[in-house]
């Protein structure tokens, strides 16, 4: 990120570590739930996002926005670019470190809109780590991974046990889940 990756990570960190499991470069990610309104295929409006791993620190997301996610006619709505964004940084948290995190701080800066039809390549990468807080970032590129910058977004995620979902989240699903997903080990 160019100009809101000054002071970031805001903290002293250690660099990124990916698992020894992570997926590897070139590797497209599957849905980790098929309910999940950002990658999920079983959501009628979902976002449906797609990503694939560019490196040890780096994941490369696509969205293509459809009228059900404008908010100006024409256009799409900031609050749905905002999940887009939580997804994309969300999956490369789980996937490259493969443990359980939630996001505990998201900023999205809008740099230009982004039409209905385009497609957003939201380049994630992992900025550091600091005890239990994980920060990324991520540039939201329009049309092509080397298009104009159109969104940016930078976030703190923090790592939970799984008991956070059991306690938080719908038990039965999450046990249905695991039993689909017997060697799971990310977030739900």
């Amino acid at each position: 990120m160019s100009d809101t990756a000054q002071n970031w990570p805001p903290v002293e960190v250690q660099d990124p570590k990916p698992h020894p499991d992570a997926p590897a470069k070139g590797t497209t990610l599957g849905v980790h739930y098929s309910h999940c309104f950002g990658c999920g295929d079983e959501v009628d409006a979902g976002l449906r996002i797609r990503s694939t791993v560019d490196d040890d620190t780096v994941v490369v997301s696509t969205f293509t926005v459809s009228p059900e996610h404008q908010g100006a006619p024409g256009l799409a709505h900031g609050g749905l670019l905002s999940a887009a964004f939580d997804e994309a940084l969300g999956s490369t948290v789980g996937n490259l470190l493969r443990v359980p995190a939630v996001t505990g701080r998201l900023e999205t800066d809008f740099r230009s809109p982004v039409p209905v039809g385009s497609t957003l390549y939201i380049v994630a990468k992992l900025d550091g780590v600091a005890g239990r807080k994980i920060y990324v970032s991520a540039d939201g590129r329009l049309d092509a991974e080397d298009g104009p910058v159109a969104v940016q977004a930078r976030a703190l995620f923090v790592t939970v046990g799984v008991e956070h979902f059991l306690e938080h989240g719908d038990a039965q699903q999450l046990r249905e889940l695991g039993e689909r997903h017997a060697d799971w080990d990310i977030n739900p």
